[in-house]
């Protein structure tokens, strides 16, 4: 029987290529999403892909919407903590809003999720669990104070939380994508995205195919020793 996989912010970007990677991979995908939701129904309809809508970063909802998810559709045995946003400005500029709600959906989210599954993937002693991180909570990003620390926590969250799932068979690793080619950077004006490119030793962007592969295989029993780690995929921009 296909194993259940969450996603989490998976409808779009890097989530929609995640979730699409999944299914293809023979996994029973659900994509959980919250703002847009002309986007999560023509991913839906294109892709036959269950979504849900639910605030990961509300600790009541996101236990709600598992259980739920769970009862209709079967235990989730792989989750892939996705979701994010961005709320930019520089320290002196930042209102407490804006650090709260990228710490909330960034990083609280993984808090929320992981807790809602962890104990069935005790039970079955099995579990596969990948966050997604970024090369800006690795090497930090000016303007990005809520965001770098949202992300460099998701990168310390993923280690503790490997060391806790060993011994039941789960395990717990991270991706940090470098600069990938959404519409969100995509959206940077030209003479801005020629420096960021210029940066990155391959001389490209990244494809969000390029990260879903690596989330298959981090989701995948052939990973099963691989467990604490962060695979970094950035073209080489930032080696840490």
């Amino acid at each position: 029987m296909a194993k259940v996989a969450l996603v989490t912010g998976g409808t779009r970007g890097i989530g929609e290529a995640i979730s699409l990677a999944l299914k293809q991979a023979g996994f029973n995908v659900v994509a959980n999403y919250f703002g847009n939701e002309t986007a999560a129904q023509s991913f839906h309809q294109q892709t036959g892909i269950p979504i849900y809508r639910f605030d990961v970063g509300n600790f009541e909802d996101t236990q709600a919407a598992v259980h739920k998810i769970e009862a209709e559709v079967g235990p989730i045995e792989v989750l892939i903590n996705n979701a994010g946003i961005t709320r930019d400005a520089t320290l002196q500029k930042m209102s407490f809003e804006q650090w709260n709600a990228v710490i909330q959906t960034n990083l609280t989210s993984c808090f929320n999720t992981c807790r809602a599954v962890i104990d069935g993937m005790r039970d079955r002693k099995y579990g596969r669990i990948v966050n997604i991180g970024s090369i800006n909570g690795q090497a930090g990003q000016y303007g990005q104070v809520n965001y770098a620390a949202a992300k460099s926590g998701i990168h310390g969250f993923t280690k503790a939380l490997a060391q806790e799932g060993a011994a039941k068979g789960i395990t717990v690793n991270a991706i940090a994508p470098g600069y990938i080619a959404t519409e969100m950077v995509r959206a940077v004006p030209p003479n801005i995205l020629e420096k960021i490119v210029a940066k990155i030793p391959v001389g490209r962007l990244g494809e969000s195919s390029e990260i879903a592969r690596g989330v298959v295989f981090l989701a995948s029993d052939d990973a099963g020793f691989i467990t604490g780690s962060t695979l970094s995929i950035n073209g080489g921009q930032h080696m840490y």
